[in-house]
């Protein structure tokens, strides 16, 4: 049926990736299209904003030739990117200078400036107790201004990769709500921007910079332009809905958009993402960042730094032939606790609740009677409580879910999906459709076009469960008191290893 296909559009780190699904969420096609990360020096990353552009191009010609449906059979896109990768934009939309992505941390010591404002908005994460990334808007704006003053008195507009395809698809200069509220300090409950963070900072211009106009997710923010048509492939006026930051996309296209759920996004690191009905901010919540998924809701956000690259790091270090499967059959018959081993998982420092870069991994307990096995299974313990120590500490905020919709690479081992779901007492739900910030903007885009009422009536159609992981209970109790030695394990680990990694 004509206008029953939608384009759900993923701007990752490597490559632009546009998925073509219908109705009741199912991809027809995908297609990805690389683009190139340069390094410059230690610490910095960035890209070309047009090759963002040509890889749209690309990949969605690609992606609805390969559906077999036609260009006019498609009723509405959307797009979502990476989160703080920072553009500055001359008149016509073109960028100044190469764009200062998500990863680069050359604002590290403007990062500090900002959390040391003491300003108001920067309550929003720990309750004002940080942290304030090198990776987020203002500090890369703060650097632009201080060590490119040119280049940042050359850009009218200073945004997002979001904002700049979104602008060069509809020619709309416009923020997602998304974006700014998570990594912005701007707060919908307190006015939206916060004008006297930027003055202590010396930044007033860069509130004229910023795009005018914020705009809830699954909003039409226009239809595509003729050039854009053209670019594309698809019919001039086609609508565009507006997105957001990749990973908090994902929670829509995993039906995470009501409390009750979090979104549970795995792979090099963890993520965890849920909707609360009530603000609240405490030491090691980040958010909660109000209106940022759904208006009324606010989203709660946690995160492990070093995940399935633990994972990755020990089997580099086994013999070359060892394969997954045979470490998941040798720790899968070990009982829970792995015969006393203890892994804390901070092998590149602790996101949240500690926000403690200088934190590191450990392993205690080692006997002689230790195997691989039982250091795999501890790596794989290790990581699950450091996820439970996430849960308990938004739990202390009163955020309570049910229920873990998981993504990623946790998903390949049936043992790490047990011991997640059995450390915390919580069943884990995996969906069918494994590309979920693709399937997130396909459900902004069906709603944004009228086919749905709401992005929750979209969701529900759309995003299927594949199978259901249930706690083991009993396991459970068996976990509770190697949870309390990892608990205790990172001041007792501070305390040993501060000196050496602070020097």
């Amino acid at each position: 049926m004509a206008g029953q296909y939608f384009i759900g559009i993923d701007g990752g780190t490597e490559s632009l990736r546009a998925g073509v699904f219908d109705s009741g969420g199912t991809p027809l096609a995908f297609a990805a299209t690389p683009y190139e990360t340069k390094f410059p020096r230690p610490g910095q990353a960035e890209q070309n904003p047009a090759d963002w552009w040509a890889a749209v191009g690309r990949s969605v010609r690609k992606a609805v030739s390969d559906s077999g449906i036609s260009a006019d059979d498609i009723a509405a896109l959307c797009v979502d990117t990476t989160c703080c990768s920072v553009v500055a934009l001359d008149e016509n939309g073109d960028a100044v200078r190469p764009a200062l992505i998500w990863m680069d941390v050359r604002a590290a010591k403007e990062a500090d400036r900002v959390a040391g404002s003491g300003d108001p908005a920067l309550r929003i994460n720990s309750d004002g107790k940080g942290p304030v990334s090198a990776e987020w808007m203002i500090p890369k704006a703060l650097w632009l201004k201080e060590n490119e003053p040119g280049n940042f008195d050359r850009a009218t507009t200073i945004c997002e990769y979001q904002d700049y395809l979104n602008f060069h698809l509809t020619g709309r200069r416009v923020a997602s709500i998304n974006n700014v509220a998570v990594r912005w300090h701007y707060l919908s409950e307190h006015g939206g921007f916060q004008p006297s963070l930027l003055a202590k900072l010396g930044l007033d211009a860069l509130l004229e910079k910023w795009p005018q106009e914020v705009l809830p997710l699954g909003e039409i923010l226009g239809g595509l332009t003729a050039k854009a048509s053209e670019h594309l492939g698809l019919p001039k006026g086609l609508p565009v809905a507006q997105g957001g930051a990749d990973a908090f996309i994902a929670m829509i296209g995993l039906g995470v958009v009501k409390p009750g759920k979090m979104a549970f996004i795995t792979g090099s690191s963890h993520l965890h993402l849920g909707l609360a009905d009530h603000a609240f901010h405490g030491q090691g919540i980040w958010g909660t960042y109000a209106d940022a998924l759904l208006p009324g809701y606010h989203v709660v956000e946690g995160g492990q730094t070093s995940t399935g690259s633990i994972v990755a790091w020990l089997k580099r270090l086994l013999d070359p032939a060892t394969t997954f499967d045979q470490l998941n059959e040798e720790a899968a018959g070990l009982p829970p606790g792995s015969d006393g081993l203890i892994v804390q998982d901070h092998f590149q420092g602790n996101r949240t609740p500690h926000t403690d870069p200088l934190s590191r991994g450990a392993v205690s307990g080692l006997t002689l009677s230790h195997g691989r096995g039982h250091l795999f299974r501890a790596i794989l313990e290790g990581i699950a409580y450091g996820t439970e120590l996430i849960l308990e500490t938004q739990r202390a905020g009163g955020y309570r879910p049910d229920e873990l919709v998981i993504a990623g690479g946790v998903t390949n081992s049936d043992l790490w999906m047990q011991i997640h779901a059995d450390v915390s007492g919580l069943p884990l739900t995996v969906t069918r459709v494994a590309d979920a910030p693709a399937l997130g903007c396909a459900i902004l885009a069906a709603t944004a076009s009228g086919s749905f009422s709401s992005i929750a009536e979209a969701s529900d159609a759309m995003v299927h469960v594949a199978r259901r992981v249930e706690p083991d209970m009993a396991a459970h109790e068996a976990y509770r008191p190697f949870y309390e030695a990892y608990r205790r394990a990172y001041e007792a680990n501070k305390t040993l290893l501060g000196p050496l990694t602070e020097s």
